[in-house]
């Protein structure tokens, strides 16, 4: 949530901000602003609302400039408004800031500061960063920003301009920052799509570093002045990867990318009917895993439970990061802890892990952006490889977090000397062709939507591994659709959720075959029995769910244990449909943000 952009170099700096706020636009924000510096004078524009409503600021495009700082805000402290929104500038308008992130002690600082003197005008804890900044400036942006930050509690990714300096300063803690290190010219932004118009290569700022950016010069230094030896990066995504191709959506593009996805995350890890991991440290011996997780990542992480605990034998704890990082919690000698980010910056995810290691856990992540946070700070790591994933909705990264966990299970039997089912790794290899043939349902799950573009409830059902894809499917019709669904086990609905169903309740039921679909044929039945309308996911002629069902998407049969690998496509399709029938943001859902670096 929220986006950084900032330039020094030799362009036209305001139309180069404004195309890297678009590109940043997936992040999530409600309002927007840029600020260039030119002959000693800041220019600051921002405006409430979407970037297209800054671009069509008279005068805009013709400032004049070659460094600058942008920023789309997602709203924490203080409504979305003009006047909360970023770039923030001292009273005398020398110094301009820009901050993703959120200050736990600004109640204070603003105290303090209000007692100096200094005077605010917007509602956010953003805003006192560049009046302490401004209090230690003593003709060096360099040394301000450092004591500044020496006060400051809490998370940050700023970056900082001063008129009669020309170059940035900025910073981070637990909010990501990339280096783009070009020709001439250095950009920066909160993640790698919008520096790869200009350069790949790139350098990730760590947490409690700074950076000081000319045209033609930069150093990387610790905030307390210690001097870093940073590794530079290539990036390997390509533009052509992050384009539509065509496609209305982000989300439809990632859709039909999953094949591709899964075969990349295969690709090298089987051979000769064995898992090849790079793991760092003996899996021999591990009697618990824990995997952490948020949202769409907490789903995917419930099913590796369900595979592991199965198929390896050892126990497997599912926790919420946010819950995890601040509860009590016990770390013994021989367990394993597993987080799971697309981003690889997701805060309460990162903060997990840095607790479990503090308490002495070996880790692995399961990240998608190679040079991310956790992917640095976790012991080893099994990279995703799902290419960029825009839509805030995710798909494809969800598909490849669950085949990862499934190799990560049984890479750990191997390791303990146990034989794998060799059924299961061939049959890895089929899912996705199984895929195409769920996406070319496309067209059938697109009519069937069009029923169900004004209900206002839905209800999802599974069992077994199929109940987390009934949360996931949910929660994807809820993320884009903004209609309210609920996944549940499909034995609890009698526990509750079935005083709810009547002949207004769309209720979605995994029915594919399993050792229990005779329990799942009786559940469905309950549900017809008091009038739901029942849309089932089945891979089998059933004449009992021929019977009972209002309307069937049939997906091709795979191995039970792979079978959410399947049933999980025809959900996302359906919430996609059932979004775009409403003519909604199907890439930007409103309130939610691609990359959660708050809490």
């Amino acid at each position: 949530m929220c986006g950084i952009i900032g330039y020094v170099g030799k362009r036209n700096t305001s139309k180069l901000l404004i195309d890297g706020l678009k590109k940043l636009e997936y992040r999530g924000y409600d309002s927007a602003g840029i600020c260039i510096l030119n002959n000693n004078n800041l220019t600051t524009i921002k405006r409430k609302g979407k970037i297209k409503d800054l671009e069509v600021v008279e005068g805009i495009s013709k400032i004049k400039g070659n460094i600058g700082i942008a920023h789309t805000r997602w709203a924490t402290h203080g409504e979305p408004s003009q006047i909360n929104a970023h770039p923030h500038t001292d009273s005398k308008g020398e110094i301009a800031l820009v901050h993703n992130g959120i200050i736990e002690n600004y109640h204070s600082l603003k105290e303090l500061l209000i007692q100096d003197g200094y005077i605010f005008t917007s509602e956010t804890d953003s805003e006192i960063l560049v009046h302490l900044i401004k209090k230690f400036y003593m003709d060096d942006l360099e040394t301000a920003v450092k004591n500044a930050l020496s006060y400051v509690e809490g998370t940050f990714g700023i970056a900082v301009l001063h008129k009669n300096e020309n170059r940035i300063v900025v910073a981070r803690r637990g909010s990501p920052l990339i280096i783009g290190i070009g020709e001439n010219e250095m950009i920066f932004a909160s993640d790698a799509i919008p520096i790869m118009d200009y350069t790949k290569r790139v350098i990730y700022l760590n947490d409690d570093e700074m950076a000081i950016l000319s045209a033609n010069d930069f150093k990387i230094c610790k905030i307390d002045g210690e001097i870093v030896d940073s590794e530079i990066h290539e990036i390997k995504w390509s533009i052509d990867q992050i384009e539509k191709k065509g496609y209305k959506h982000f989300m439809l593009k990632e859709i039909f990318e999953q094949p591709e996805a899964m075969e990349n995350v295969l690709r090298g890890r089987i051979k000769e009917g064995k898992i090849k991991l790079t793991i760092d440290f003996d899996v021999s011996k591990l009697e618990r895993i824990v995997i952490t997780a948020c949202g769409t990542s907490w789903h995917s992480a419930l099913l590796g439970k369900f595979f592991i605990e199965k198929h390896v034998n050892i126990p497997v704890e599912i926790d919420y990061a946010s819950e995890y990082r601040y509860r009590q919690t016990i770390v013994k000698d021989n367990d394993l802890f597993v987080v799971i980010s697309q981003s690889g910056e997701t805060a309460d995810t990162l903060a997990a892990l840095r607790k479990a290691k503090a308490d002495g856990a070996k880790s692995i992540g399961l990240i998608n952006v190679v040079g991310s946070t956790i992917a640095r700070e976790v012991d080893s790591g099994i990279y995703l490889h799902a290419g960029p994933e825009i839509g805030v909705a995710s798909t494809k990264a969800f598909l490849c977090q669950v085949t990862a966990l499934i190799l990560l299970g049984l890479y750990i039997k191997q390791e303990k000397g146990e034989k794998l089912d060799q059924e299961i790794l061939k049959e890895l290899f089929n899912v996705p062709e199984k895929i195409k043939k769920c996406l070319n349902l496309s067209k059938e799950i697109s009519e069937i939507a069009k029923n169900y573009t004004h209900s206002r409830n839905f209800l999802y059902l599974g069992r077994n591994n199929n109940f987390p894809v009934a949360l996931e499917g949910a929660l994807k019709l809820k993320e884009i659709s903004y209609i309210h669904a609920e996944g549940y086990p499909a034995a609890e609905m009698k526990h509750g959720p079935i005083a709810l169903i009547d002949e207004e309740m769309p209720v979605v039921f995994i029915a594919t075959n399993s050792a229990i679909l005779d329990k799942v044929i009786s559940n469905m039945e309950e549900t017809r029995a008091r009038k739901g309308v029942l849309i089932t996911i089945t891979d089998n002629g059933n004449e009992a769910i021929n019977r009972l069902s209002d309307k069937i998407i049939s997906v091709p049969r795979t191995h039970e244990d792979l079978s959410p690998l399947i049933n999980v496509i025809p959900l996302q399709l359906l919430a996609y449909h059932i979004a775009d029938l409403k003519d909604l943001n199907v890439d930007r859902p409103r309130n939610l943000a691609k990359s959660v670096t708050v809490e």
